[in-house]
């Protein structure tokens, strides 16, 4: 991949390089979770088991080794996650957060705008319980981010979050109390959906997302829960668009 490509879009090239493994052990095989998981780099095989229940269970694995176990029923359930409102999360982590935890740093492809809203949505909440630290998103158009705006107006007057927004002058938002506006009309902003969190400084809650638009309502990108990364991220955009 050509290096003369912007920071932003070089970490999810990064990404697409490692892959993770999804074995279906299952009565019959699902071609159907194959075809799905296809677009988020991860390889999917099957062992036909006839004792394993009505459902199945999938080992995720990666280069180090084993991660985790899932129901299949619940694996195909969470490739259409809800869109909480800002606050309504419940206390106990939700299945799609464990989902998250679980395909961090793993490319996804082809995602809609309701994945990365879903995304987005939980990096947002993290921000808003915590109520502390700083948090970046763009948009690509602030014309996007008008659908947004009362979310991060709540998110701009609550406590001490630091929030800042970035996208192409499609649009001008009124002025917020607490919230900075990034007009920029350069590809990288206006091609790359992105949402950090840094966790106000605990590397434990640092978390991103990533995601480069590929056709009209398609994506390929990632999320991450890597400190580093995220430290990284808030390095770039605070040094080239601050």
């Amino acid at each position: 991949m050509s290096s003369t490509r912007p920071f932003l879009k070089r970490k999810i090239d990064d990404v697409a390089a490692l892959e993770r493994q999804f074995v279906v052990y299952a009565a019959t095989a699902d071609d159907d979770l194959a075809e799905r998981f296809a677009t988020r780099n991860v390889r999917v095989t099957h062992r036909l088991l006839p004792d394993v229940g009505d459902e199945g269970f999938v080992i995720v694995r990666d280069r180090d080794g084993f991660r985790a176990a899932i129901g299949v029923t619940t694996l195909q359930e969470l490739l259409t996650p809800p869109v909480r409102p800002l606050g309504e999360s419940p206390d106990e982590t939700t299945a799609f957060q464990r989902f998250l935890t679980l395909l961090d740093d793993t490319l996804f492809r082809s995602a809609n705008r309701r994945q990365l809203l879903a995304t987005s949505r939980e990096i947002e909440d993290l921000a808003w319980r915590r109520a502390s630290g700083r948090l970046h998103a763009g948009f690509q158009s602030l014309t996007g981010f008008r659908d947004q705006l009362s979310v991060y107006r709540q998110l701009a007057n609550h406590s001490d979050l630091d929030v800042h927004v970035y996208g192409r002058p499609e649009w001008s938002p009124p002025d917020v109390d607490g919230l900075a506006v990034h007009a920029e009309s350069n590809d990288e902003i206006g091609d790359v959906w992105f949402v950090a969190y840094d966790g106000d400084e605990d590397d434990d809650a640092k978390c991103a997302l990533l995601a480069e638009q590929r056709e009209s309502t398609a994506y390929d990108g990632f999320w991450t829960y890597d400190s580093a990364t995220v430290d990284e991220l808030f390095a770039y955009l605070e040094r080239s668009y601050g």
